[in-house]
């Protein structure tokens, strides 16, 4: 019973700080365009004929 109140502090922390980076990214613009990537990638050239 005691390891409890050693774990849910620890876990409540480890969520806190994922939940943090999480809004960071969010905020400095990651997951606007999701979708676009995997497209560019399949129709990116790269000057083919030199």
């Amino acid at each position: 019973m005691n390891i409890l109140y050693l774990t849910i502090p620890i876990a409540l922390i480890i969520s806190f700080g994922a939940f943090y980076v999480f809004i960071i990214n969010y905020r400095s613009g990651q997951y606007e365009d999701i979708e676009g990537p995997k497209y560019r990638m399949l129709f990116d050239e790269e000057n083919p004929r030199k």
